[in-house]
């Protein structure tokens, strides 16, 4: 066997303590990311792992590759999620029970719907759940169309602008009430019915003057 046809050796897995110290970057930046967002820095991670910042470098050469560690697998977990909406017998419940779930999980982990919702951060398993999930969300989307039941010009780019907005009431909302983004989302969907039937029915209540002066004071410039 020539040198070039020899087959190349298999990575060597890592030692115990570097395999701990992974998964302790690993916890510390979900934690991180998820209050913070990806304007965290890798020295912020460290501090939150009790690690040194050069632990972390060696593992996680750059804040992408680690996003793209933490957050591919995150996003593959929303494409199942869409895949199972489109099993869902209904259209309009498929369709609303993805959406509902969407900003749920857009509300407690703000690092993840920064990925989602942008395309600044993550490399290789990024990008590829991102172009698994577009094409599934938009059949979601046309199924509950043919059905009749959600209005024929509201578009895939929609659904991404409203979950943009949704998740800046979670952002702002928070201090008042942090369950406050599923208001608005059932308004929201009421507005996307073709049909409108009754209202639905509002989970939470509607600001007080007060809670909305501590919401608007939240607003960064």
């Amino acid at each position: 066997m020539t040198r070039d046809t020899c087959p190349a050796a298999p990575a060597r897995p890592l030692r115990r303590d570097a395999e701990l110290n992974r998964q302790r970057i690993i916890v510390a930046a979900r934690e991180v990311f998820s209050a913070r967002g990806l304007e965290a820095t890798l020295d912020d991670i460290a501090h939150h792992a009790k690690l040194g910042v050069g632990t972390v470098y060696r593992r996680f050469p750059s804040k992408e590759h680690l996003v793209d560690a933490l957050f591919g697998d995150r996003l593959d977990e929303l494409v199942e999620l869409c895949e199972k909406a489109l099993t869902e017998p209904d259209a309009w419940t498929g369709f609303v029970q993805f959406t509902e779930k969407i900003a749920e999980v857009h509300s407690a982990d703000r690092g993840l719907r920064e990925v989602m919702l942008g395309t600044s951060f993550g490399h290789d398993k990024v990008q590829h759940a991102r172009d698994r999930l577009i094409p599934v969300a938009t059949q979601l989307i046309e199924r509950a169309q043919a059905t009749g039941q959600l209005r024929a010009d509201f578009a895939p780019t929609d659904m991404a602008a409203l979950h943009v907005m949704i998740g800046s009431i979670s952002d702002y909302g928070h201090c008042a009430d942090p369950e406050l983004w599923r208001r608005y989302v059932r308004i929201m969907l009421d507005g996307l019915r073709a049909q409108p039937g009754p209202p639905s029915e509002l989970e939470r209540p509607a600001l007080t003057e007060p809670e909305l002066i501590c919401v608007m004071s939240q607003w960064r410039c």
